[in-house]
């Protein structure tokens, strides 16, 4: 038997919640909480395996808090929190404040009764998506990285001259004005640039200031 705590302030959600979670032959709602306070106060004096937190109650970050104050005393309860959103804030949410998976509101019967099973049974659904996180934030980390050795080599292949250029664009000047620091005509400043934007690969001078920025290189210049 799953003995459950529902911490929600919604009324309903929450009647709804202990209504279907009652139904069920493996589980049991042991205890209910309409704020963080009373969820940590309750999950002091009630015998629990799984509390299904809402995030959202007397503030907007409650449930976190409680979550956490609760973990602290009992390390191996299961905290599931509810939210109204699924982002990959909210992956990075539940781990934080150690959480073993989260369930999104108005989802149905089914899924729930999954996610609660699953993490019941030490098996918990949080962790495909942490590492469909991962795998994702690894393939930007490479796909940055070859964008900084690209960077690198271009740089390497840079002029005095083009690199004076890019300090300049870099402080936001215009054409007209580089060629008056420089004392130049525009159409040479307009030459070094079209130079410039191919040995980055780029199509606009903007498009080689935003790339320094993103890399955060412009040290180099």
């Amino acid at each position: 038997m799953i003995k459950l705590l529902v911490a929600e302030d919604f009324d309903i959600i929450r009647e709804d919640l202990r209504d279907t979670l009652s139904a069920q032959e493996d589980m049991e709602v042991v205890g209910q909480a309409s704020s963080g306070a009373e969820a940590v106060a309750l999950a002091d004096t009630v015998d629990f395996d799984v509390i299904l937190m809402d995030i959202e109650m007397e503030t907007t970050t409650a449930g976190i808090h409680a979550a956490e104050q609760i973990l602290e005393k009992r390390r191996d309860q299961l905290v599931i929190f509810l939210t109204a959103h699924e982002t990959e804030n909210m992956i990075l949410t539940s781990m934080g404040a150690g959480a073993v998976d989260y369930i999104v509101k108005g989802c149905s019967d089914e899924e729930l009764l999954l996610h609660i099973r699953s993490a019941a049974a030490g098996r918990p659904m949080l962790d495909g998506k942490i590492q469909n996180l991962l795998l994702k934030e690894y393939s930007r980390l490479r796909s940055s990285e070859k964008s900084l050795l690209f960077f690198i080599n271009s740089v390497s292949k840079l002029t005095s001259a083009e690199r004076d250029l890019v300090r300049l664009l870099l402080e936001g000047r215009k054409v007209r004005e580089i060629a008056d620091i420089r004392c130049v005509e525009v159409v040479t400043v307009k030459t070094q640039i079209k130079g410039l934007l191919r040995k980055f690969g780029c199509a606009r001078t903007k498009d080689v200031v935003a790339m320094i920025r993103e890399l955060h290189v412009e040290h180099l210049f």
